[in-house]
């Protein structure tokens, strides 16, 4: 059975390819893209206060989701383009990050792992 992430993946590639837009497509504009998209995302968040927040995510959560959506459109094809399986990519990396922000040292904390050594 393939991952989400492949059957996603997959549309995602017969949506670009249907539209002949490869062409398009380098590392550095698909990752301007990305950030684009993060940017779009994060504008629902920029000068709101928590309680201005909280009512923007029901009023707006269709809004934000579709902007979610953007973002992981950008991972997934860039994670293809440049042949990065990202199951695997995930599971190392939380492997690394479960070294570097251990249970006993990190619960509770948002101090940067660099500055958790000292604790």
């Amino acid at each position: 059975m393939k991952s989400n992430f492949e059957n996603l993946a997959k549309r995602i590639i017969k949506f670009r390819d249907d539209r002949n837009w490869k062409q398009f497509h380098n590392p550095k504009d698909m990752a301007i893209s990305l950030v684009l998209e993060s940017t779009e995302f994060l504008e629902h968040f920029q000068w709101k206060n928590n309680e201005e927040i909280e009512a923007h995510l029901k009023n707006k959560k269709k809004d934000i989701a579709d902007e979610l959506a953007d973002v992981l459109y950008w991972v997934l094809l860039i994670a293809n383009d440049l042949d990065i399986d990202l199951r695997q990519a995930l599971d190392s990396k939380m492997i690394k990050n479960e070294i570097k922000y251990p249970v006993h040292k990190a619960k509770g904390n948002h101090l940067k792992y660099t500055e958790l050594e000292n604790k």
